[in-house]
This record gives C-alpha cells, sequence and structure tokens, in this order.
C-alpha cells in the first residue's frame, strides 16, 4: 500500500489505517527509537505512542512525506522519553555524544532538534546541504545524526574503520558549520 493510501485510511478513521502503518514503517520506527533509547521494551512502547500520535494528527494535518513524518514523530517521542527517563544511561549515550558533537555546529545543541523542525530556514539549509553530499556522506551523516546509530554500527554498514567514520563526520560537521554560516543561519 502506498503512502497516499495510508493518509487516505486515516482521513476516513479505519482502522485499518494503523495495521497498514504498521506494516509499512514498524521496522524503521523500532530502530529509530531503539538507536535512541537503548531498550527495546521502551522503543515498542514509543512505537505504540506513534502510532497513537499519527492518528490524532491525521486529519487534519497531510503530510507530504509520511515517512519523514512518522519518523519525525517516533524520534521525537523517544527524545522526550530518554530526557525523562534518562534511558540514555542504559542506551551508551549516544544523544549526548550526537549533541556533543553537534555542538560545533550549532550554538544551542540541546534546542536543536527543535529548531530544525520549527525553523524552516533551518530546515530548507539542511536539505540543500545533505543534496550537495555524496550518496555515501549523506548517508553516514543521516545514519548518525538523524537515526542515532552508533559510529560502530556505521563503520559496520559501511565497511570502513571506525576511525574513517569519525573522520568523515568531522569533515562533514565543519561543512555544516560552514553552509550554515553562508546561509547567515547562527552557528
Amino acid at each position: 500500500m502506498d503512502d497516499n493510501e495510508i493518509i487516505g485510511l486515516f482521513w476516513e478513521r479505519s482502522e485499518s489505517a494503523i495495521s497498514a502503518l504498521s506494516e509499512k514503517y514498524s521496522r524503521y520506527c523500532r530502530v529509530i527509537a531503539l538507536n535512541i533509547l537503548g531498550n527495546m521494551e521502551d522503543a515498542e512502547e514509543i512505537l505504540n505512542d506513534t502510532y497513537n500520535r499519527i492518528w490524532n494528527a491525521i486529519p487534519p494535518e497531510r503530510p507530504g512525506n509520511l515517512r519523514a513524518f512518522i519518523g519525525k514523530t517516533t524520534r521525537n517521542l523517544a527524545l522526550d522519553t530518554s530526557e525523562k527517563s534518562k534511558a540514555i544511561k542504559r542506551g551508551g549515550g549516544q544523544i549526548d555524544a550526537i549533541l556533543s558533537e553537534l555542538e560545533e555546529c550549532i550554538a544551542d545543541s540541546r534546542n536543536l532538534y527543535d529548531e530544525l523542525m520549527e525553523s524552516e530556514a533551518i530546515t530548507n539549509a539542511l536539505n540543500t546541504f545533505l543534496s550537495e553530499l555524496g550518496a555515501e556522506d549523506r548517508r553516514i551523516f543521516i545514519s548518525r545524526y538523524w537515526m542515532a546509530e552508533s559510529i560502530k554500527s556505521i563503520a559496520a554498514d559501511i565497511r570502513k574503520s571506525e576511525g574513517n567514520v569519525k573522520t568523515i563526520l568531522y569533515r562533514l560537521r565543519v561543512k555544516l558549520r560552514k553552509h550554515l554560516e553562508s546561509e547567515d543561519i547562527r552557528v
């Protein structure tokens, strides 16, 4: 079932909308939540909360990109849960590590996630930045800073050393900082 059909089911308030959404995106959302929380039980709870949040959001919203919409919802719920329950300690501190890495690009990295979603200028600048990257660099950047994957996991996935991945990420952060500055975005 394609995304427009799933959105249509939500607009009809059909209970099969949740099943269709789950069938297509449960693995994607589970990975996001698990990477942030480091705990399968918490990730499953976030998955259920995501479905509930999507059910309440569509309608009135009609997302242009359902995958991004559900990913953002999952990610925000997982980040909120992580902050509230200190689950980052159980998950190896990935969120603290990621925020620390991004501090050199964004002045207030704790508010980065909110700013990225609420500021059209930052969103457009990031989209432009990502579109200018090569496929592998874009994959590495998104894996680390959107999916909250560990450096070890990324290195295994792309068959490179952890040191190589760290170097690539450092260079990408430098490029991002320069790009944001060229767009007159506060860094």
